[in-house]
């Protein structure tokens, strides 16, 4: 297979601290490889305490002096659209870039490029709608709520979709008023570095957005425990978010964090099964498998399940593996030898867990790179590991359940709640498993759509706190409860004897 190579790649990636790309205090670097050839393309500068002082002394002196923060909510505006036209005007590009540095299907990180510059235009026009609580008592009393933007938010983020989930926070921070540090995945810098340039021809001052490459256990280490850093936003996995909550203790900073997840697919006998099994193949297959939300544990009823199985096998043995930069790849190469290696272990615990019904290994005429055939596992206990861990790729295991008592006591029977998948057609069934069920976000006869004006996040070991909407901006800014006296107030004289 040809292995392709976008032209102009940089051969160095950098900070971008106060205005300008620059390497590391120290001159660290790393190596930055691509999944396909997991070939060295590039060095980045490896950020260190030092350089997250830098930027983030960068970042406070914007918030403390500099123009952002001061801002009428519709001049801010201006500059995320223009941000969002930036971002739509050169989609293709990105999505090469992005397919590139992690393995995504072209077509799927193309559509991540656009829903990155949507990103920016909601909550551009959020932040100019924005209203808040005033309350009056007649007579005695007018308060209200004054939002003020936190100060500099760190911002921590993962190497799946890194484009599209770096605009995620930087939209709502940056709308927001706060300034921001954001260190992302370091399987996964090329895209990051774009945001720096495309900020910069919109209109966003120097040391508003400040990028910090490196790794979790240095420079987002150090963030994290920065003291002028009062916010950070973290989507990852639940052992880093388990550290980063540790250490966001000793200065009580604000935190939201998504993490992990292990969702079920619940399809009852009397769901429509032909759009059962397209969305819940493309619930665990888009996106390589590596997606936060994927369905990758389907419970499936068992008067149908036999027909269930075998029509979601054949299905996953069809899928098209292949080079990500070909549109008719459905599943690419994993980002990194490291999360390949992981996932293949986990294919084959798998293969002493259940019944193998699709895949197991790495795709015939694909010797090189980080594939590996859509997997999937039938009959799978609900003590297995393949049904109680995350695999975060192209694995799927598949239960019988006998009643909506067990169904329940399945979907729920994991660490993780982040979302689930209910397929029926019965509305009472429906409503009732979904309000009972351990995710924070539910979707009935669908795969993962996303509105942004609702809250995004889990429960249990799938997060702390939600984003999206009003949501994010509750997260970025603080309410300021100010109260206005109308008429005198009775107060109790004390020491007036």
């Amino acid at each position: 297979m040809t292995h392709y190579v976008p032209a102009g790649l940089p051969t160095s990636i950098r900070h971008f601290i106060g205005g300008e790309f620059v390497d590391s205090v120290g001159g660290e670097t790393f190596d930055v490889l691509d999944p396909v050839s997991n070939q060295t393309y590039a060095t980045a500068a490896a950020g260190q305490q030092a350089d997250i002082d830098l930027a983030v002394a960068a970042a406070k002196e914007a918030f403390d002096h500099g123009p952002w923060p001061r801002l009428l909510p519709r001049a801010r505006a201006r500059v995320l659209h223009r941000i969002a036209d930036a971002v739509e005007a050169q989609d293709a590009r990105l999505a090469e870039l992005e397919t590139f540095d992690t393995g995504l299907p072209i077509t799927q990180a193309l559509g991540q490029a656009q829903r990155a510059a949507e990103n920016f235009r909601f909550f551009a026009d959020l932040i100019v709608a924005q209203a808040d609580d005033t309350y009056k008592v007649p007579g005695k009393q007018i308060n209200y709520v004054n939002r003020k933007p936190v100060g500099v938010a760190g911002l921590i983020t993962p190497w799946n979709t890194p484009f599209m989930l770096e605009s995620w926070k930087l939209a709502p921070a940056l709308a927001s008023g706060c300034t921001v540090v954001l260190k992302p995945a370091e399987f996964t810098p090329l895209s990051a570095s774009l945001w720096a340039e495309i900020f910069a021809a919109a209109g966003v001052p120097d040391g508003v957005f400040n990028l910090v490459n490196g790794i979790g256990e240095e420079a987002g280490d150090a963030l994290v425990k920065h003291p002028d850093v009062p916010l950070i936003s973290f989507t990852g996995e639940t052992t880093t978010g388990q550290t980063i909550y540790r250490n966001c203790a000793a200065n009580l900073k604000g935190m939201s964090m998504e993490l992990g997840g292990k969702s079920p697919a619940v399809v009852f006998a009397d769901a429509d099964l032909d759009a059962a099994i397209d969305s819940t193949l493309f619930g665990v297959f888009s996106l390589n498998g590596e997606r936060c939300t994927a369905s990758s544990r389907i419970l499936v009823e068992r008067s149908i399940y036999d027909d269930f199985c075998a029509r979601y096998a054949a299905r996953a043995a069809s899928i098209v593996v292949g080079d990500p930069h070909d549109p008719a790849t459905e599943v690419g190469a994993l980002v990194h030898p490291e999360h390949y290696a992981k996932v293949m272990s986990y294919v084959e615990i798998g293969k002493s867990e259940g019944r193998l019904l699709a895949g197991g290994g790495r795709p015939s005429g694909l010797p090189e790179g980080n594939y590996v055939s859509p997997t999937v596992f039938a009959d799978v206990a609900p003590t297995a590991r393949i049904f109680q861990e995350e695999i975060f790729g192209p694995v799927v295991a598949i239960t019988p359940f006998e009643t909506d008592a067990d169904a329940l006591a399945l979907a729920n029977g994991v660490k993780y709640g982040l979302a689930a998948y209910i397929w029926t057609t019965d509305l009472t069934r429906a409503h009732n498993f979904a309000q009972s069920v351990d995710a924070g976000m539910v979707w009935l006869n669908s795969h993962n759509v996303r509105d942004l004006r609702t809250p995004f996040g889990g429960v249990k070991a799938s997060g702390l706190g939600h984003e999206g909407g009003y949501r994010s901006i509750d997260f970025y800014t603080d309410s300021q409860a100010v109260h206005i006296t109308l008429a005198p107030v009775y107060t109790p004289r004390f020491g007036a004897h």
